[in-house]
């Protein structure tokens, strides 16, 4: 997990040496998280039935997200990062586009629970009990705090003073990529995540055309429209603001494009559901027309 400019922070030798012992810490979580959620998983097949709580979908969803998590900081795409801000840029729309959703729908609440130790299983019973984090975990509040929270990430680690120290200090490189992965994560689990846990479906729109869409679009437009470079130059490319207008539209179009095909699909499955369970609601909603029938009636009025 390197910056553009370790080696000039940080001289010959000692960035290479914090970057190896991150890049041992990552994999090592990864492996834990992997680990943990193949056991938990496990367990729940043996009780259940294979396939049943946790389907074979959202395993392979949540494999991939790990895969994409460690792929977005080494290897091409950890290069391309360090050669120039839109690669950097690049990078976080892996993490917060492709990463984020793969681990919220892979619904690792309960495979990590059950994978964890007995005592450690019975304090998190005793903290979900607590009545502030049973508030937080209604699905409306989580995913207003889960927009609240991808929203201060974004622009805190897109700042220039922030940007420039992620940049210079590996640890503080990571901390980043840490924040976006776990603010995508927890922004899409009402989404994606485990039918129990999701947001209602007017909610989930609000949360991505308000809460995503529009934060991301706004530090697009900033860095695509700025007249000269916001950032130091040692930061950018060759061409400095061809780079930071490349960033801005890399922000910009993935994160409205991704957006919108989701907020669409949640849109089209309300109708479809609506159709399922009340076909003479959604008729009446269609035609303008009031209902037939008395029953009918009492029913749009519920």
């Amino acid at each position: 997990m390197s910056g553009l400019t370790v080696h000039r922070a940080h001289g010959p030798g000692s960035g290479d040496v914090a970057e190896g012992l991150l890049t041992m810490l990552a994999v090592a979580v990864v492996c834990l998280l992997a680990a943990g959620y193949g056991r938990g998983v496990q367990e729940l097949w043996a009780r259940r039935g294979r396939g049943r709580v946790v389907g074979g979908p959202r395993v392979t969803a949540f494999g991939a997200g790990l895969v994409v998590v460690l792929a977005a900081d080494q290897g091409p795409v950890h290069r391309v990062a360090e050669s120039s801000y839109a690669g950097h840029m690049a990078q976080h729309m892996l993490l917060l586009l492709v990463a984020g959703p793969l681990l919220a729908a892979g619904a690792a609440g309960l495979p990590l629970t059950m994978a964890a130790p007995r005592p450690l299983r019975r304090l998190l019973a005793r903290l979900r009990a607590a009545p502030p984090v049973r508030r937080l975990r209604r699905p409306a509040e989580h995913a207003l705090l889960a927009a609240a929270a991808q929203t201060l990430a974004l622009w805190l680690w897109h700042l220039p003073g922030p940007y420039v120290a992620a940049v210079d200090r590996p640890v503080l490189h990571a901390a980043e990529h840490l924040s976006l992965v776990v603010a995508a994560w927890l922004l899409w689990a009402p989404v994606l995540g485990a039918a129990r846990h999701r947001a209602p479906a007017p909610v989930s729109l609000l949360l991505l055309l308000v809460g995503t869409m529009l934060p991301a679009s706004a530090l697009g437009a900033v860095l695509t429209f700025a007249p000269e470079p916001v950032y130091p130059l040692r930061v950018l490319g060759p061409d400095p603001l061809a780079d930071q207008q490349l960033a801005g539209l890399l922000m910009w179009a993935p994160m409205d494009l991704v957006v919108l095909v989701a907020a669409l699909a949640v849109f089209l499955g309300w109708l479809l559901r609506l159709d399922r369970e009340r076909p003479d609601r959604l008729a009446t909603a269609r035609s303008g027309m009031p209902p037939a029938s008395g029953a009918a009636t009492e029913g749009m009025v519920r």
